[in-house]
């Protein structure tokens, strides 16, 4: 249980640091962001495969950069939708 605990703060943080990076927010606030860490760190581990220190089961240089790259994809579409 503290394992999965430990899971949702690391992958909050790493979707909190990637939408610091990229100047954008998403929804849903820190549910959003733990999203966002979880798909990032899965996005970027298959792009990347596992680089890095890990931390929480998320090696933190690839669920950096898939996070990063979910929250663009996202603001994009967002975007498209509100036009």
């Amino acid at each position: 249980m503290l394992s999965f605990i430990w899971s949702l703060i690391v992958g909050g943080i790493i979707g909190w640091v990637a939408g610091l990076i990229v100047s954008k927010d998403l929804p849903g606030g820190i549910i959003g962001n733990i999203l966002a860490g979880f798909i990032g760190a899965w996005l970027g581990t298959a792009i990347l495969g596992e680089l890095g220190p890990e931390i929480g089961g998320f090696s933190i240089v690839p669920a950096l950069i898939g996070a990063i790259i979910l929250i663009l994809i996202v603001s994009f579409i967002m975007r498209l939708f509100r036009r």
